[in-house]
């Protein structure tokens, strides 16, 4: 698993934008910047949606006040999925990356399998990253969600 002070892996993303389908790379997103990073085990799901996401689109100003260029959520799910549960949220402020084969999760060791719910999903988890370092990684233990939140993200930084 990735720790402080490892660099992120280089992989693409996929991201539906205004203009179309783009497949931004971990240097497009993180190099030269602060980024705080959170991944959820899947859009539309009960905790990811009702307590995970929410909490950082609350706090967006105030984390982005702390000198953050970015706030990016990733899952494995497609491109399609994250834009459609984006715009259920009302989530402007926040940056949406699909990892939807798992190539990210699975290059930083922050996979699960859970089985007939899902198969392969992300951990959940959440990092603060300076140019494409890791300076803080919280990852939950199972069926938890004490440390990935934004509360705890924003008292990091």
């Amino acid at each position: 698993m990735i720790k402080v002070g490892d660099k992120l892996p280089e992989v693409n993303f996929s991201q539906l934008s205004k203009d179309g389908m783009v497949n931004p790379s971990t240097s497009d997103i993180f190099a030269n910047k602060k980024v705080v990073l959170f991944a959820v085990p899947g859009a539309f799901t009960p905790t990811c949606s009702d307590a995970h996401l929410p909490g950082y689109i609350t706090l967006a100003d105030e984390i982005k006040a702390k000198g953050v260029d970015a706030i990016v959520c990733t899952a494995m799910n497609d491109a399609f999925v994250l834009n459609a549960w984006a715009k259920s949220q009302n989530a402007e402020a926040i940056t949406f990356l699909a990892d939807g084969g798992g190539a990210f999760h699975k290059a930083v060791g922050l996979t699960m399998d859970t089985a007939d719910f899902g198969g392969v999903r992300s951990q959940r988890y959440a990092m603060i990253v300076e140019n494409g370092v890791v300076t803080t990684l919280n990852v939950e233990e199972a069926k938890s969600f004490e440390v990935s939140n934004a509360e705890t993200l924003l008292a990091a930084l």
